[in-house]
């Protein structure tokens, strides 16, 4: 079956995997399935993949039995065929080797199906999930290497390590056969098997630290070298290419080097592993010549002795060699399972609430990003009726786009709740919430794509009719007073943007971004420095979108430097410290604020 086929039928598969072939109640699977609330998705994804284990166990264990093909065969020509010259007989046995080695070849190549299968698996029920908690997370530095950790974990899954895992219990059964052929094989398979057990012990012990240095050094660097790439113009212009190249250097070589002395000090023990592993066959096969003239053994238990010990301490030397795969994939698992764990609320069911009207209410949100000793937002309160316009003004470090943050739902709050007719933001799932408040952040924050698409925010790849974004995006440009500039572009609504929205100018950016906050009329706007980079045509654009939209009912917040964007606003709230200094009517904190200025100062 072809990956492709594979995947359309594996999405009419339920989610939960259940199965009745499968072990519900396996230590081996119960020791990897998470519990912590919020990291369901993740044991639901690897419960969904237990039958393709569960198999791929089964058909190791029909592998190994098949692995001694080999032997069984050496030992019938050796003491049948080669002593009676029975042609017949090595025909026979020879065509029952052919097919028993086939058979092997087959399983060995549909096990590794099954586990490339489960791979496929946990990325189609897993990465799109990943992802989305990754935008969750509230911190001013989210984990943008998640995803990364996922795919650590999908390699574990699906490559050779696992397939050690799976023949390593078979280790046992081939020291049975070599007992069988003679106590002192046994022996001399226990004793190297212990021996090669020590290595890989105090591989996995000096090789656990420097695998984890190595794993944290190579994400710092791409992590800098990601941001690096996406400041590339701005690094050009203040002459800081030079210097950030090196600095990427030294950053670079510093992973390098962890990954080299992680490599370095699994290769020591793989070498040594790999010594063992031939010294113990040369000495299987001299033990068995020494016990075959003694007597004690027949002729053809010489290779066979020798075959046997290969099998039963090769699970080990592959599982040596495997070891930094294996350990970077349970690093990853613990990292996808803290992720999900850190974000546990963000999927939970939640009633379908009506379309607010726009009634804003902030009560005593206090926000600390991670790691800071200072709160950015301490105590903040106020309300908003639908219709009224709101200006946050303040110095700059005085909270006001931690603020537009919190409005916009694009960061909860450490204390406190922001409420939209009456609900807790976080009654509503994140969309469905976005759908309603309309963000003009700082940085217009476009995307690579068509400028339609922007404006729509991608409603495309959700599968809305292409009609209807066509109607949107032209209403929402309309009422941002971008129709006209768009048209003027080369390809209109489908000009195609470049990385980070580059394409257009600072100005066209900021009313592309208003227009994207405009869209789908939403009952909330929060406007972050919404007239930063307008000329005098863009702002009055930007004053009549902001009286259209409180014309229809909704609620506008704008934060603002400059006073000509302030000049209609219904109230004002003045920021200081992440503490509110004063808030109420505009005249009323203006006066206020003339009365608070020394003689001969202006207020802005």
């Amino acid at each position: 079956m072809r990956t492709d086929d594979y995947l359309k039928r594996d999405r009419r598969c339920s989610l939960s995997g259940r199965n009745p072939a499968a072990p519900t109640g396996s230590p081996l699977f119960k020791s990897l399935i998470p519990t912590q609330p919020g990291t369901e998705p993740l044991a639901e994804a690897f419960r969904a993949c237990r039958t393709h284990f569960v198999w791929a166990m089964v058909f190791s264990a029909l592998v190994n039995l098949l692995y001694l093909t080999p032997t069984l065969y050496m030992m019938q020509v050796y003491d049948r065929v080669v002593p009676t010259g029975g042609i017949t007989t090595l025909i026979a046995v020879s065509a029952v080797a052919v097919f028993a080695l086939a058979s092997l070849a087959l399983l060995d190549w549909v096990r590794a199906r099954l586990l490339l299968r489960a791979g496929l698996r946990l990325d189609r029920l897993l990465a799109g999930r990943v992802l989305g908690r990754v935008m969750d997370i509230q911190a001013k530095a989210p984990n943008t290497q998640a995803l990364r950790e996922f795919d650590n974990v999908r390699t574990a899954v699906s490559g050779s390590g696992a397939l050690a895992l799976f023949d390593a219990p078979w280790t046992p059964i081939y020291l049975a056969f070599c007992f069988l052929l003679h106590p002192l094989i046994g022996v001399l398979t226990i004793v190297g098997g212990l021996i090669l057990f020590t290595l890989a012990l105090l591989n996995e012990r000096d090789s656990r630290q420097r695998l984890k240095r190595s794993i944290d050094a190579s994400n710092a660097a791409y992590a800098a070298q990601e941001q690096v790439a996406g400041q590339a113009e701005v690094i050009r212009a203040l002459g800081m290419r030079r210097a950030s190249v090196a600095k990427q250097l030294t950053q670079r070589r510093a992973a390098t080097a962890q990954q080299a002395d992680a490599q370095l000090t699994g290769g020591k023990y793989t070498g040594a592993i790999k010594f063992v592993r031939m010294t113990l066959q040369s000495a299987a096969l001299g033990l068995a010549a020494w016990l075959a003239v003694k007597g004690q053994i027949s002729p053809g238990a010489i290779i066979a002795s020798s075959v046997l010990l290969s099998r039963a301490v090769a699970p080990i030397e592959l599982l040596v060699g495997a070891w930094p795969s294996l350990v970077q994939g349970r690093t990853s698992w613990r990292a996808l399972i803290d992720l999900f764990a850190s974000t546990a609320g963000n999927e939970r069911p939640r009633t379908q609430l009506p379309d607010p009207a726009g009634r804003l209410k902030v009560e005593t949100v206090t926000v600390r990003y991670p790691d800071t000793e200072t709160a950015q937002l301490r105590g903040v309160a106020f309300a908003l009726e639908p219709g009224q316009t709101l200006g946050v003004i303040g110095t700059s470090g005085s909270g006001k786009t931690t603020l537009a943050k919190v409005l916009a739902g694009a960061l909860k709050p450490t204390l406190g709740v922001a409420r939209l007719d009456g609900a807790d933001y976080d009654a509503r799932e994140g969309d469905d919430l976005a759908r309603h408040i309309g963000y003009l952040p700082q940085n217009p924050s476009l995307f690579a794509g068509s400028i339609k698409d922007n404006i729509a925010r991608f409603a495309s790849a959700l599968g809305v009719e292409a009609a209807e974004i066509d109607r949107g995006a032209v209403k929402a440009a309309q009422a941002a007073g971008a129709h006209e500039m768009i048209l003027r572009l080369p390809h209109g609504y489908d000009t195609v943007l470049g990385p980070y929205g580059s394409g257009v100018s600072a100005g066209q950016a900021q009313r592309i971004a208003l227009a994207r906050a405009l869209y789908g009329d939403p009952a909330l706007l929060v406007l972050d420095e919404p007239n930063s980079n307008l000329d005098q045509e863009g702002e009055s654009a930007l004053m009549a979108a902001v009286i259209a939209a409180t014309q229809r009912g909704a609620a506008v917040v704008i934060v603002a430097h400059r006073a000509g964007v302030l000049a209609r606003v219904d109230r004002l709230l003045m920021l200081r410290d992440g503490v509110v200094q004063i808030e109420g009517p505009r005249e009323d904190v203006l006066a206020k604020l003339r009365e608070a200025q020394p003689e001969g100062a202006s207020v802005r």
